[in-house]
């Protein structure tokens, strides 16, 4: 007797299935030294808030975006029709659509949490408490932060992009992983998202430091909207004297 499982629950539960297993993956990974960002020594120090408090945020915004994908895939009904007229373009039409609406919903909510001085102090700014970033702490967010930014933006890139539930179990599954590795604090060799996209883990971190606070809103995908408005800041990668390697902003920002 089999047990079928439906696209909906599929499609609620493997962004979750997908976070913690690729961040275990770089858990494991965080170890190698001379591919991190900064010292397993800095993330100790200059971390705000301990690990345990992290996993308990995650959970509670994943308690959260559960409930309305559910509340979504209810609305929008099952496949049965959309199978029909499946497409490799009409899929890759959604997937774009989807990282377009997502990219530019978390780009304005993003930098407006910034330059409001309210919502940073008393929401935005717990996020900042990783001043080192590490994968499963990429979505530890305010329950307000993790409620606007995340599940509204994913709610209108699945809407406004028309994607099926069973669409979206690998279009969030992919956004996931990505944003985990924008926060995994490592560069590997080889890792085609640092190959395809020039919002990688090097470009988040210069966002968590002071000095580029006010720059490289633009998540979990591109960096035209950081392009087009001037918050954009280049950097380098460089050795670490004491092993590793580090993003730091170009001389002309340094000047400044």
């Amino acid at each position: 007797m089999g047990f079928a499982v439906s696209d909906e629950l599929l499609g609620t539960v493997a962004p979750i299935v997908v976070y913690w297993l690729y961040s275990g993956i770089y858990v494991a990974l965080s170890s190698l030294e001379s591919y991190r960002l900064h010292s397993k020594a800095e993330e100790e120090e200059k971390n705000l808030v301990s690990k345990s408090s992290v996993v308990k945020g995650v959970l509670l915004q994943q308690l959260v975006q559960a409930v309305v994908a559910i509340i979504l895939f209810t609305i929008t009904g099952s496949d049965a029709e959309v199978d029909k007229k499946f497409s490799l373009l009409v899929l890759a039409r959604q997937f774009v659509t989807a990282m377009i609406v997502l990219d530019t919903w978390q780009y304005f909510i993003h930098r407006y949490m910034h330059h409001n001085k309210f919502l940073y102090k008393h929401i935005h700014s717990q996020h900042h408490r990783l001043i080192v970033p590490y994968a499963y702490g990429a979505l530890y967010n305010h329950p307000v932060e993790g409620l606007l930014l995340d599940t509204v933006g994913g709610a209108l890139s699945f809407l406004i992009s028309g994607m099926s539930p069973r669409t979206s179990i690998f279009f969030f599954s992919f956004a996931t992983i990505k944003t985990v590795d924008d926060h995994c604090g490592l560069w590997l060799p080889g890792n085609l998202f640092h190959m395809v996209f020039k919002n990688n883990s090097a470009y988040h971190d210069v966002h968590h430091q002071l000095y580029g606070s006010k720059f490289n809103f633009s998540q979990p995908f591109f960096v035209v909207w950081d392009r087009i408005l001037g918050t954009y800041m280049p950097y380098t990668l460089e050795k670490r004297t004491d092993g590793g390697l580090e993003a730091r902003p170009t001389k002309e920002f340094k000047d400044d």
